[in-house]
């Protein structure tokens, strides 16, 4: 797992480089596939999101950006963690939410 930083200012530079980062991993064509995304709640505060790259036959590869650390973790089809990503600068979650 290697862990690199990075500069995202907006949500859709955050969407296009899980994107880009899930689908060089698991070999995918980018853009052929799905994605959703689902903001996560911590008590009754947003805490980050939930990324799901939807892949051939079913198969689902994941991120979640973690505000509090502002760091994106992402895993493979198996479930298991393959990339970690802190994030320097990110959107602020609570405009994303409103």
């Amino acid at each position: 797992m290697l862990a690199r930083c990075n500069h995202l200012q907006s949500l859709d530079s955050l969407r296009e480089y899980v994107n880009q980062t899930i689908c060089n991993h698991e070999q995918l064509e980018i853009g052929a596939f799905q994605m959703t995304e689902r903001i996560l709640v911590r008590g009754e505060r947003p805490c980050g999101i939930y990324f799901c790259v939807h892949g051939p036959r079913q198969v689902k590869m994941t991120a979640i950006w973690e505000t509090d650390s502002n760091t994106i973790l992402f895993y493979g089809a198996s479930g298991e963690r393959f990339f970690r990503t802190r994030l320097t600068e990110a959107p602020k979650l609570m405009e994303l939410v409103a």
